[in-house]
């Protein structure tokens, strides 16, 4: 008997079908280059979260006068603690998720990220840099074992011990420098590297606050309609005729004077490119939420006396989520475009590294320089082709003909 009831549940189990994101997502994997697209986003993810182990000045590990010593992990900021952390906990939770139950694994998650925050807090990372202190100390013999990273350049270590006039900056790519040196003398792979960080910041960050923005706005309007969508839609006529382009250089160009860190720049970036680009999210959540407001199982959530915010987001957003994950993929693109232009024409920001920034040295008053214009050209192609890519991807995955085609 045991056996006949273990035999129907694995039957079943198998006959059962996928859920529906399991089936978009393993449909939009199928298309042709999504993989070579993910390759590309991943090895860009990588060198963001580990780019001062891929590209560093600091020796990883020193043996020098007879002490040991990891100038590196000295010279971490806090973002790297912070990074390094949250990428560490989010691989522990992948890898812990059918051991542990969810109770659990939320509060090793907590605990975990309130560790690393406080570790992040207590950073204090030498304001004063001097990137050629173990190159003067190696070439005079003070060096007895040294561990460097792959590319052994920060990104504003602009190598002032090695200046040669007759040999002036920017140079094409050689043995020492792969990809060639900038106008300034900084090494481009290097400045390429820690340039991932913040083409992926800017556009994770600032997609997710427009997607907040216009989900939530979108809501509002698509589940009570009436007045409230009537004015929902003025507010996104308004923001749809403003020139959003425009609008991000006057923005920027406005409020640089006014920011005195480059901290504080990257966040001003991720806030103004959210604040202008909410309103297709708005548009793709107001027409899903007007067409599932009338369905059975939201009249049942209302019958059951659920509070509004349950119904909202717990019950129909995550039935509207297939368009809004569409239009993330492309809003993240355009965020990641918009940050390059606007550091190509000089608005962006002064001595953090930019894909943007490093193509707008390759044309100067003595000619063309094709490196510059190659390198962080093709990486700022390539990743939006690879964004653009899976969205195309995912939205033909979404599309109910497509079902229909493959019973």
């Amino acid at each position: 008997m045991s056996s006949a009831v273990s035999t129907s549940a694995s039957f079943a189990t198998a006959v059962a079908p996928r859920p529906w994101l399991a089936r978009v997502l393993r449909a939009a994997a199928a298309r042709p280059g999504v993989h070579a697209a993910l390759f590309w986003l991943l090895a860009v993810g990588f060198c963001a979260v580990f780019a001062p182990l891929l590209a560093n000045s600091y020796p990883i590990v020193v043996k020098m006068d007879g002490r040991w010593s990891s100038p590196m992990l000295a010279h971490l900021t806090r973002a790297d603690v912070a990074l390094l952390g949250f990428t560490f906990i989010a691989v522990l939770l992948v890898l812990l998720r059918r051991a542990m139950p969810r109770r659990a694994l939320v509060a090793t998650a907590g605990g975990l990220s309130a560790a690393v925050l406080l570790a992040a807090a207590l950073v204090r990372p030498s304001a004063v840099h001097v990137y050629d202190e173990y190159r003067r100390a190696e070439a005079l013999g003070r060096v007895q074992f040294i561990l460097r990273a792959p590319v052994p350049y920060s990104p504003s270590d602009y190598l002032r011990d090695r200046w040669n006039p007759a040999r002036p900056h920017p140079q094409p790519p050689s043995r020492q420098h792969p990809l060639g040196t900038d106008r300034n003398g900084g090494d481009i792979l290097s400045r390429m590297i820690h340039a991932c960080r913040l083409a992926m910041s800017i556009g994770f960050v600032s997609t997710g606050i427009a997607l907040v923005v216009g989900t939530f706005i979108g809501g509002l309007m698509g589940y009570f309609a009436r007045w409230v969508d009537l004015i929902g839609m003025r507010l996104v006529e308004i923001f749809s005729a403003m020139p959003t382009t425009y609008l991000l250089l006057a923005c920027v160009a406005f409020l640089k004077p006014l920011v005195r860190s480059e901290t504080a720049m990257v966040y001003l970036f991720m806030v103004i490119i959210g604040l202008t680009g909410w309103v297709g999210y708005a548009r793709f959540t107001r027409a899903e939420f007007l067409k599932l407001r009338s369905q059975d199982f939201v009249y049942a959530a209302i019958a059951a006396g659920l509070p509004m915010r349950s119904v909202l987001f717990r019950h129909i957003l995550p039935n509207a989520v297939g368009p809004l994950l569409v239009g993330a993929t492309f809003g993240i693109a355009g965020a990641i475009l918009s940050e390059s232009m606007i550091s190509f024409l000089g608005l962006g920001l002064v001595d953090a590294p930019s894909w943007g920034q490093l193509l707008s040295g390759a044309v100067t008053a003595f000619g063309f320089r094709w490196w510059l214009a190659l390198f962080p050209g093709m990486a700022i192609f390539l990743t939006l082709f690879a964004y653009n890519l899976i969205g195309e991807a995912l939205r033909d995955a979404i599309d109910p003909r497509l079902w229909r085609a493959m019973r």
